[in-house]
């Protein structure tokens, strides 16, 4: 994995717990593009615990979730909300290590839905979660739900994107 991290914008100010930047408790994940996925690299402190030493799943969750919809964000540059997404486990995951969490585009399933795949991976490459989402982008009629200056600043966002490399393997809707 040579290519080099390009960092995705993202909108400032915000109190999105796994995004915002202006969330005092959240964890101010910074998404970068690397091959055919949408990652962050992230060090878990001590008030993300569940057992000792240990993530809280919850936690895990939220970074899968996360990543997921980044690369929706992304690769698709539209308006969705989370459907469903089931996550498996499979190793404890320690906090105050560095983490690799990335995503990919799974395919799409009956319109308007939107399959995405998550993984967690510790520094060295081990594999310590991953999960399956199902995403259903928002028919037109129900964008009128997100606030106005909300809308502008994500259609924004989409089009700071256009200048950077995409290699989804499938084609962007914008």
């Amino acid at each position: 994995m040579n290519e080099p991290k390009i960092r995705i914008p993202k909108p400032q100010g915000h109190h999105c717990f796994a995004c915002g930047t202006d969330n005092p408790c959240g964890l101010h994940l910074q998404f970068y593009t690397r091959e055919d996925a949408v990652c962050a690299d992230v060090t878990l402190d001590r008030h993300r615990m569940g057992w000792e030493g240990m993530a809280h799943g919850g936690i895990i969750s939220t970074l899968l979730d996360e990543v997921m919809s980044w690369t929706i964000l992304y690769f698709r540059r539209v308006f969705f909300v989370t459907r469903k997404m089931e996550v498996k486990y499979l190793k404890p995951v320690p906090v105050e290590v560095p983490l690799i969490v990335k995503g990919r585009l799974a395919g799409d399933g009956p319109p308007p839905r939107i399959q995405v795949k998550a993984d967690l991976f510790s520094a060295e490459g081990t594999r310590l979660a991953y999960s399956r989402g199902e995403f259903v982008q928002l028919p037109e009629e129900k964008l009128a739900l997100i606030p106005d200056g909300m809308k502008a600043e994500m259609e924004s966002l989409f089009e700071r994107f256009s200048g950077l490399p995409s290699r989804s393997g499938e084609e962007l809707r914008v």
